[in-house]
């Protein structure tokens, strides 16, 4: 019996309900019913054994991964238990290799877990919070030293990117060191190419937000273990996800996960393969008008709307009142996330709109030449626990940032706890609307 089978079973039962949640099963927004608690019959998602268990173990076989957890909270909640699992399988304070991309959740997990982070710089190029992944060859710059227990790569980022996972895949094996993606945008890519997912290139420990590409409620999120990952890693999973997670994780999100799989079973690959397809048409008429997207990847659209004489901004109020509302705009960039469920009428929209849309002389923004190296004075987690004060960014200069830097969307940020403030992180700090900061 599947978990959603055994919620549909449960609520026309007919059972009174003298357990949580407060609704007892009335239709309020209509989903209730099927809304439970850990009753019995319904398992339990930190110690699954029943419906759930089957359900996990579904999913890791449609993915190709050695076990995979469900999770209710995103994969904020995975990338916390991965370096949790990490942690505890060293035993000892850890070292972790990452591009400044990382998501808040990272950040998050390495004050609480007291993490040490060797920041891995990008040798030139956009100063982009979110454009900052790693090359093979800077990966290998950063653990040549030694003393790197795991590197963690964000890829596909939020703007489109997609790193070399098999290149960093064999530079940490070389090393010795753990690797840990970050595929939040890209559980999709398992089901449209060979070769494409991170299990598939050689990484350890994979985060992925099902519901970002694919049709699961928000917070429906898989960490999965690899099938060459450490044997230890399977019976640590569990107690490092109820290191950070809730206590009452949603059933109706699990059960969104649990129907995912069935659709996985059946037409979903095909029909996502089918919207990689058109939404390529829609990239090829994009870049026959000469409308720069920097993305890499096959649901994504991502505009350099600076180079058409626009901010991403401006380029997504104006598409908003053509009826589109972006997934994220800022000074330089509007980013489009399409998947199967987009309607035709929505690729015409996006076509229609930059056909008729003027282009105009690129906008000159000023940026700083490369990406920041800012100076380090203190641990993260030493800064993000100590007593701060918040002051306006134009006052910063020279301060120590206490609390990373980072607005929402896209969640990256652009000082980290501990670091120096500088006239340059300023300026980015700035472009991002982030106006106060708070400082020792």
């Amino acid at each position: 019996m599947s978990l959603n089978k055994f919620a549909e079973d449960y609520a026309a039962s007919g059972i009174s309900r003298l357990h949580m949640p407060g609704h007892k099963g009335c239709k309020i927004h209509g989903l209730e019913p099927l809304d439970l608690t850990e009753i019995k019959g319904a398992d339990s998602l930190f110690e699954s054994e029943g419906v759930i268990a089957q359900g996990e173990r579904r999913t890791a076989e449609i993915f190709g991964a050695r076990t995979t957890c469900w999770s209710a909270e995103g994969s904020s909640l995975c990338i916390k238990a991965a370096l949790g699992l990490a942690a505890r399988h060293f035993g000892r304070r850890m070292t972790v290799a990452a591009p400044r991309n990382c998501h808040r959740a990272f950040i998050s997990a390495c004050v609480l877990l007291d993490i040490d982070v060797k920041w891995i710089f990008p040798e030139s190029g956009s100063a982009r919070l979110c454009e900052c992944g790693a090359a093979p060859e800077a990966v290998e710059k950063a653990l040549a030293g030694g003393g790197v227990d795991a590197v963690y790569i964000t890829s596909p980022d939020y703007l489109g990117g997609i790193s070399d996972i098999g290149g960093i895949s064999r530079v940490c094996k070389k090393h010795g060191a753990l690797l840990i993606c970050d595929n939040a945008h890209g559980a999709y890519l398992k089901f449209v190419g060979e070769g494409m997912h991170p299990l598939d290139l050689g990484a350890d420990i994979v985060c992925e937000s099902a519901h970002k590409t694919l049709p699961v409620y928000t917070g429906g999120a898989y960490l999965h273990i690899a099938k060459n990952a450490p044997a230890d890693f399977d019976e640590l999973a569990k107690p490092a996800m109820v290191l950070f997670g809730s206590t009452s994780p949603s059933y109706l999100i699990m059960g969104s996960l649990d129907r995912c799989t069935d659709l996985l079973e059946g037409d979903l690959p095909e029909m996502l393969r089918a919207c990689c397809e058109r939404t390529a048409r829609t990239k090829k008429l994009l870049a026959e008008r000469g409308i720069s997207d920097i993305s890499r990847e096959a649901m994504k659209i991502t505009i350099d709307a600076v180079k058409i004489g626009y901010t991403g901004v401006q380029l997504a109020e104006m598409m908003r009142r053509s009826k589109m509302e972006c997934e994220y705009a800022d000074a330089e960039v509007v980013v489009l996330m399409l998947s199967p469920y987009n309607p035709e009428r929505d690729f015409e929209r996006i076509e229609r709109f930059f056909s008729g849309l003027e282009l105009r002389e690129p906008l000159a923004i000023p940026c700083p030449p490369e990406p920041l190296r800012p100076e380090k004075v203190m641990s993260l987690r030493q800064a993000e626990l100590s007593r701060a004060e918040r002051i306006d960014v134009e006052k910063a200069e020279g301060r120590v940032c206490a609390r990373s830097a980072m607005s929402c969307q896209p969640s990256v940020a652009a000082v980290m706890g501990g670091e120096k403030i500088s006239a340059e992180a300023i300026k980015i700090l700035k472009r991002y609307s982030i106006l106060q900061i708070d400082v020792l």
